[in-house]
């Protein structure tokens, strides 16, 4: 079922995607042309996992990665949300930095085996989860700067204080799971 799942979930996006980039390549909106391309490439990054002998991530974590790309992708660029409402961005890192922590858990479930998972100390779990997403908000605002630079003027709008705030955000946010992942090392 799980399988079928995200096989069905990369489809229904790449044509989704797909007839995004036709209407606005048609339209001539490059901006939203390009945003489409983009989600044409990654939507089907989950089925791609299904070639692993054991996926790592269950099935709420792959429909939280679409849920992203409808988030930031399909309402936050091509329906312009990022310009409508002032704390679309900011409420966009700080669930990236939730998701991401998240994503973190089962990284170290997967990757550590059960015998090994007990014998870890909580600060570490509680560092590799924070670390994780705060990496991944860092690398998402050089990006964001580096796009700016050559190809866009529209990502950091905000300058050095959306920077920030989308720092800030994603981090708090992440900090919360991984307070909650040492509160439940046990359950895991």
């Amino acid at each position: 079922m799980k399988k079928k799942t995200i096989i069905i979930l990369s489809i229904v996006f790449v044509l989704l995607f797909t007839g995004f980039f036709i209407f606005y390549l048609i339209k001539g909106d490059s901006s939203s042309w390009q945003v489409a391309l983009g989600g044409m490439m990654v939507s089907p990054i989950p089925a791609s996992l299904l070639f692993f002998k054991k996926n790592p991530f269950n099935l709420l974590i792959i429909i939280g990665y679409y849920f992203t790309l409808v988030y930031s992708a399909i309402l936050g660029s091509i329906a312009n949300f990022y310009y409508r409402y002032t704390w679309w961005d900011t409420s966009l890192h700080a669930y990236k930095g939730m998701y991401m922590a998240f994503v973190s858990i089962a990284i170290y479930k997967h990757f550590i085996p059960n015998n090994i998972q007990k014998n870890i100390s909580r600060w570490v779990i509680f560092l590799f989860v924070l670390s994780l997403p705060v990496m991944v908000s860092v690398l998402w605002e050089i990006y964001e700067f580096v796009g700016d630079q050559t190809f866009t003027h529209t990502m950091q709008e905000g300058g050095n204080k959306d920077t920030m705030i989308d720092l800030i955000s994603s981090t708090v946010s992440a900090l919360l799971v991984a307070i909650y992942s040492v509160c439940i090392k046990r359950r895991f």
